[in-house]
């Protein structure tokens, strides 16, 4: 039996070099990255690179947190392109909405071409996105005992990561910190889509009794994806960006960085996140306060 071949893996060959010397010729595994040209009736909307695999996925769940779908019922088809000279192209790949859907290509906030590693370009104010998504009001609490269980949890989910260590990582827990959902790609937002459009698709949204993990950094455009899915907790195994914590303070969103080990940053919103920890960061917010008027 041939053992299938993971679409997001490529084999090459690499010269080892090992304390200062050449040890050997041998293989090595890299992370796969093609561009995906999304189109909605005939129209091409975004060029980003990504992993291959879960691609409708990907398509389904830029579409929403872009504002341009709403509900699984607006999507009749996603699929390759199947005639002309890109027929069976495997990185172009159309969505057919239903008719009474009405297409805007003003909604899009972000450039028509997206690096899977910048991900936030030319964005548009967080009032515009917000004029899409409200704050989210979501009464889910979750304890910290579990919140430091899950990037243990997300690195055991990570099968192409620990054969390239070359991939992103973003998943969905429920209030316990069981996975619900994982997907990997040279992009974190582009996980971030997939996880989303996985949910939509399956018509599991919204997660607002779930919380979301991500390998990387949490930057402005992983927040408003998380809004549009209305997940209330954004954890990231990195530092969140500026824009990233001004727009989860406004959106209701708690907002998680440096969550490895036995610790975490808590930078907005820490009522959600029980046994005790709401007070430590609230003291720590009046400190930090304190400490900026001094320096005035």
């Amino acid at each position: 039996m041939n053992k299938r071949i993971n679409p997001e893996i490529r084999s090459t060959e690499i010269l080892a070099w090992r304390a200062g010397a050449l040890a050997k010729r041998q293989s090595d595994f890299l992370a796969h990255e093609e561009p995906l040209e999304i189109r909605v009736r005939g129209r091409s909307v975004a060029v980003t690179m990504r992993s291959p695999g879960h691609d409708a996925e990907l398509a389904a769940g830029f579409l929403l947190t872009e504002g341009l779908l709403r509900r699984p019922d607006d999507v009749v088809e996603i699929a390759h392109c199947r005639q002309g000279e890109a027929a069976n192209d495997q990185n172009l790949l159309n969505v057919f909405l239903s008719s009474s859907v009405e297409f805007n290509l003003e909604r899009l906030t972000r450039h028509v071409f997206a690096s899977s590693s910048c991900g936030l370009c030319g964005k548009a104010s967080i009032e515009a996105v917000q004029q899409h998504f409200p704050p989210v009001e979501s009464q889910l609490a979750m304890s910290s005992q579990t919140l430091l269980a899950l990037p243990k949890r997300l690195r055991a989910g990570q099968e192409t990561f620990q054969q390239t260590g070359g991939l992103h990582a973003a998943a969905v827990f429920d209030q316990r910190g069981r996975l619900v959902v994982l997907r990997e790609d040279v992009g974190r937002h582009n996980a971030v889509d997939k996880v989303i459009g996985w949910g939509f698709l399956g018509r599991r949204l919204p997660f607002d009794r779930h919380a979301l993990m991500v390998s990387g950094r949490a930057s402005f455009e992983i927040m408003q994806k998380a809004l549009a899915a209305r997940i209330p907790v954004v954890c990231a195994v990195s530092a969140p960006s500026s824009l990233a914590v001004e727009f989860a303070r406004e959106s209701g969103q708690t907002l998680v960085g440096f969550l490895r080990g036995d610790a975490f940053n808590v930078y907005s919103h820490p009522e959600r996140i029980s046994d005790g920890t709401s007070r430590k960061i609230d003291e720590g917010r009046r400190l930090a306060r304190r400490s900026r008027r001094r320096t005035r």
